[in-house]
């Protein structure tokens, strides 16, 4: 009963974090180059979703192709606090409902066809830069409207 509370738990911890996440993402999000893992100028989905692989990988401290409980604590009480510290508008070290926050999950491949312009299959490094300019223009337009942003 108690795994099954934990579990439940660490599992809630990661849904919360998915903002973070992808707030951290956002700001480390990496180049085109470093995407396009056999240098042929163009992005596969295969190749988007290889991040993801990526990630896992760097979840699974001790390599053994699978995340405990322990692993997934760690990464959940690392992303946790970095939320706080983003979204903590007024400052009291946790986050009320109004300081959640709210965007959409985005999945690989509804990202991959959003930046794919000409639906041939694969990203250049042309659409790549343009998706990059319209997420700036984007993130720019939100910038001194309320706090984070937001409002």
């Amino acid at each position: 009963m108690k795994t099954k509370i934990l579990m439940a738990a660490l599992l809630s911890g990661l849904v919360m974090t998915a903002g973070a996440v992808q707030a951290q993402e956002q700001r480390d999000r990496p180049d085109f180059s470093t995407l396009d893992l056999n240098g042929d100028g163009a992005l596969t989905l295969e190749e988007m979703q290889a991040r993801g692989e990526a990630r896992f990988a760097d979840l699974d401290a001790n390599g053994d192709g699978a995340l405990s409980a322990d692993e997934i604590a760690a990464q959940a009480n690392a992303r946790a606090t970095t939320m706080i510290e983003r979204f903590d508008d007024n400052g009291d070290g946790a986050l009320q409902f109004d300081e959640m926050p709210t965007r959409d999950e985005r999945r690989a491949a509804r990202m991959f066809d959003r930046v794919d312009a000409n639906a041939d299959g694969t990203i250049s490094a042309e659409e790549f830069e343009q998706a990059q300019e319209r997420m700036g223009e984007r993130r720019d337009g939100r910038r001194g409207h309320g706090p984070k942003g937001r409002g």
